[in-house]
């Protein structure tokens, strides 16, 4: 890995931009190399070696000896899963504050771009961005090695990069939220939960995260109508959910039940199994989905979840109900959640007040990326009867 001899992330990223930038340049008049991959890193290394040797740099790092770099072709590759799920652990390190473990493996293994991660985790980016400037020098500056840990510190690793994996379909679910799962950070993590469910087949979490992935994933084609518009999951047509996917979170859900201990991620697991199983009986069981969202408030509680289980209590005892529970949440960032107002304004109308769910709509819009979402939260909205 290109940061591994020196620790010194930042200037790894800036010779990989670097490298990018002359491929850019290179490959329009040259061709692709055979090797992409290989010729991008021999050429960010080759940048790095020459940043290393300068008198500048070792002043400011008080770093005086790094090991050599190839320069060779790297003709074969290792495989990427592993190679990411190394530097994710490494992130992990607890030299690393715990508040920012996850955003370092979102940005710096999984390319989440900061303002991504700084609304996703419901801070300023520039807050986000000054936190991931002090975690990577504090990598380098406390000499973390870029190696696996041992077996006996892996347990206390492991819940960062599940959460990193978690966040990063998290955020591409809101950032593409319509097309196939191709080259998309919604496939990667996909691939990145299976590969850990694989690693670690007696580890109850990371079953449960595939599970939730998988679940999740079944319905990204449902989300919208041949024409585009947005559909929520109540209304989807669960005849274009995925059945092989929902199969395999099914499957890898109940051998996370099996092994025991449930925790986060197997409970949001089986809340998506709940909405799954509309597929075989036509019903959503709300009091299920309830128990389940109180269950994750109990064991991992979040702004997200506690919304939901706001509109699930709106559902099965009445809007006023709901709009009870959202009005409980304490959480200074939901002023600014988009999902928030959403639930409100749909709750509201569905109470009658609907000057003061027009008000929460235009908030909603207002705070919505997806213009699909947008549109679908106008549309609504020009439908109240005020």
């Amino acid at each position: 890995m290109l940061a591994a001899p020196t620790r010194d992330i930042a200037a790894a990223e800036d010779a990989l931009a670097d490298a990018l930038e002359r491929a850019l340049a290179r490959w329009r008049d040259d061709g692709i190399p055979d090797n992409p991959e290989g010729w991008v890193l021999t050429v960010a290394r080759n940048r790095l070696r020459d940043v290393w040797k300068s008198a500048a740099y070792r002043a400011t790092t008080g770093i005086d000896e790094i090991g050599s770099a190839p320069t060779a072709l790297e003709d074969d590759m290792p495989a990427i899963p592993d190679r990411r799920l190394e530097l994710m652990l490494v992130c992990a390190h607890p030299a690393v504050a715990p508040n920012i473990r996850t955003p370092m493996m979102l940005q710096t293994v999984l390319g989440v771009e900061a303002a991504a991660i700084a609304e996703a985790f419901a801070v300023e980016p520039a807050t986000m961005a000054q936190r991931l400037v002090r975690a990577k020098r504090r990598i380098r500056d406390a000499g973390v090695p870029f190696v696996l840990p041992e077996r006996d510190d892996l347990a206390a690793r492991l819940p960062a990069v599940l959460e990193a994996v978690y966040g990063a379909y998290a955020i591409d679910w809101q950032l593409r939220p319509q097309g196939p799962q191709v080259d998309t950070l919604s496939a990667e993590a996909l691939h990145l939960a299976l590969v850990l469910a694989d690693l670690l087949p007696a580890e109850p979490e990371a079953l449960g995260l595939a599970a939730l992935v998988c679940l999740s994933e079944s319905r990204r084609e449902a989300r919208r109508t041949e024409d585009g518009r947005f559909v929520p999951l109540d209304e989807q047509d669960t005849a274009r959910w995925d059945a092989a996917l929902i199969a395999r979170g099914e499957s890898l859900l109940r051998r996370a039940h099996d092994l025991g201990r449930p925790d986060r991620f197997q409970y949001e697991a089986a809340i998506q199994s709940a909405h799954c199983s509309r597929a075989r009986t036509g019903r959503i069981d709300g009091e299920t989905l309830r128990k389940l969202y109180r269950a994750v408030l109990r064991v991992a509680p979040s702004l997200g979840a506690a919304v939901a289980a706001a509109a699930v209590d709106g559902e099965i005892d009445g809007p006023n109900a709901g709009l009870r529970a959202l009005d409980a949440i304490t959480d200074p960032a939901v002023d600014r959640f988009q999902p928030a107002w959403s639930a409100r304004a749909h709750l509201l109308a569905e109470a009658g007040r609907h000057v003061e769910a027009a008000v929460a709509y235009r908030r909603a819009i207002e705070l919505t990326k997806d213009p699909g979402l947008a549109d679908y939260l106008l549309r609504t909205f020009r439908n109240l009867d005020c």
